[in-house]
C-alpha cells in the first residue's frame, strides 16, 4: 500500500492532499478538533515547526518525502527539514480497519495470499484465472482497481517469479505503479541496484559489504559463494549468493502463527520509577490493556509475559516469565509484567517501556486453548535489585 497510514488520513482530511504531512508522535491535538474531518481549516492543524519531543515518524506523504522526511526519523529532525509539514497523530484502529478491507479484496481475487503486516501482502498468481496474462500485469491492474474502488487507496504491485524479486519490484514504480520483472531481467534491472534494495540486507550488512568493495547487487553476484560463506557465515553467506542471483524458493504462506504480541511507547522525556510513579503506572496499565485487547481480537492467549526498558543511555533490557496457564487478561498480564519489572534496575531513568506476551496459543471453537502439558514457571534474565515493593507503579 502506498504511504498507507498517511493515505488513510487523507481520506479523512482530503484538504491535506498534495501537502507535506507526517504521521507520528503523541496525540497533540484534541479529538474534538480532529473529528471535524474535511471541514477542519488548514490553520487548525498542528505543524512540525517548533516541535519538541522524542516522537518519531511512522509514515509521511510523498509530498513530505521530497524534503528528505521519512519513516523512523525523529520528529525534531523532520521539523528542521520540513517545518511547514502538518503533524497528525497515529490512529491504529483506523489503519487496521482499512488493512482488513484491502486484504479482503485481494483474497476475493487471489486467495493464495501471505499477510506481511498491516500494509503489505504476497500473492501467488499461479493458479488464478488470467493470472499469467501480460506476465501478471492484467491481474495486478485488476487488484489495484478493486482496492481503490473499495477503499479509495492506491497500492503498488511488483510481479516477479519469486518473493525476493517481487518485493524489490514493488518499490520500483511508487505510487500506484506496477512493475513486472522476469528472470531474464536480472542482470539489466536487478544487478545495478544497491545491495540495500535486497530485503534482508540491512545497514550493518551493507557497510560490511561496502568494506569489501561490494556496492551493487551485481558486485555481490560476482563474488563466489565460497568467498561469501567464508566472510559472512555459512547460512547468511549462502543466502547472499542466492539473493544476488535472484533465487528464492520460499512459498507464499497463507497461514502463519504469530510468535508474540507486544506494545511499547517512547516517552517525551525520561521518566523515573519513583519520581514519575503515577504517570508510569497509567502508561504501564494502558500497554497491558492494549496487548490484552490485541490478543483477544486475534483469538490468542499467551504464557510468557515480558517487559522491555530502554534507559537514557539507549541501552535496553528485557525480562520475562512463563506462567502455568495462558492468558489474555489485562490484569493478569499486568501482574506478571510487574513482577518482571522488579528484576530490572529502576534507579535509572528510562525513555521506553514495552510489554510483550509470547508462547501464544490459538483459541479453539470452544474458546479454550490447545495447551501442551503444563511446565514449571520460569523466569529469564539476571536478577537485579528489588528496588520497590508492590505495586511498582
Amino acid at each position: 500500500m502506498d504511504a498507507f497510514y498517511a493515505s488513510v488520513e487523507l481520506l479523512r482530511y482530503p484538504q491535506l492532499k498534495g501537502l507535506p504531512v507526517v504521521i507520528g508522535g503523541g496525540r497533540r491535538q484534541e479529538d474534538a478538533v480532529l473529528s471535524a474531518g474535511a471541514a477542519l481549516p488548514l490553520e487548525a492543524f498542528a505543524r512540525l515547526s517548533g516541535y519538541t519531543g522524542r516522537g518519531v515518524i511512522t509514515t509521511a506523504t510523498y509530498a513530505a518525502r521530497q524534503f528528505g522526511v521519512g519513516s523512523a526519523m525523529g520528529l525534531m529532525k523532520a521539523a528542521r527539514l520540513c517545518p511547514q509539514a502538518i503533524l497528525l497523530p497515529v490512529d491504529f484502529d483506523e489503519y487496521r480497519k482499512y488493512s482488513r478491507l484491502f486484504k479482503q479484496v485481494v483474497t476475493e481475487i487471489a486467495p493464495v495470499m501471505e499477510d506481511r503486516g498491516v500494509d503489505e501482502v504476497y500473492i501467488d498468481f499461479t493458479d488464478v484465472p488470467g493470472g499469467q496474462r501480460e506476465g501478471g500485469r492484467v491481474l495486478a491492474r485488476l487488484i489495484q482497481k478493486r482496492i481503490f474502488d473499495v477503499t479509495g487507496l492506491t497500492c503498488s504491485v511488483g510481479v516477479a517469479p519469486n518473493k525476493l524479486m517481487a518485493k524489490m519490484a514493488s518499490e520500483f514504480n511508487k505510487p500506484n505503479g506496477i512493475s513486472v520483472v522476469h528472470e531474464a531481467d536480472l542482470q539489466t534491472v536487478i544487478w545495478p541496484l544497491a545491495c540495500r534494495k535486497v530485503n534482508g540486507i540491512g545497514p550493518k550488512a551493507e557497510a560490511r559489504l561496502a568494506s569489501h568493495g561490494i556496492h551493487t547487487i551485481g558486485d555481490l553476484a560476482s563474488r563466489e559463494r565460497a568467498w561469501l560463506v567464508a566472510h559472512f557465515g555459512r547460512s547468511y553467506g549462502a543466502w547472499l549468493h542466492d539473493a544476488a542471483w535472484g533465487r528464492d524458493e520460499r512459498p507464499v504462506v497463507t497461514e502463519s502463527e504469530p510468535v508474540s504480541v507486544s506494545r511499547e511507547t517512547t516517552f517525551e522525556r525520561d521518566l523515573h520509577a519513583v519520581h514519575d510513579k503515577a504517570e508510569l503506572g497509567a502508561v504501564f496499565t494502558r500497554l497491558c490493556e492494549r496487548v490484552a485487547a490485541d490478543l483477544q481480537r486475534k483469538g490468542y492467549v499467551g504464557r510468557t509475559i515480558g517487559v522491555k526498558l530502554r534507559y537514557d543511555d539507549f541501552k535496553s533490557v528485557t525480562r520475562d516469565q512463563t506462567l502455568l496457564q495462558p492468558t489474555a487478561d489485562a490484569a493478569q498480564i499486568r501482574r506478571a509484567a510487574g513482577q518482571c519489572l522488579k528484576r530490572v534496575d529502576l534507579t535509572r531513568r528510562f525513555r521506553l517501556l514495552g510489554v510483550r506476551v509470547g508462547s501464544l496459543l490459538r483459541l479453539g471453537a470452544d474458546g479454550q486453548p490447545v495447551v501442551p502439558e503444563p511446565v514449571a514457571p520460569t523466569v529469564s534474565g539476571q536478577r537485579s535489585l528489588d528496588l520497590l515493593t508492590e505495586p511498582l507503579f
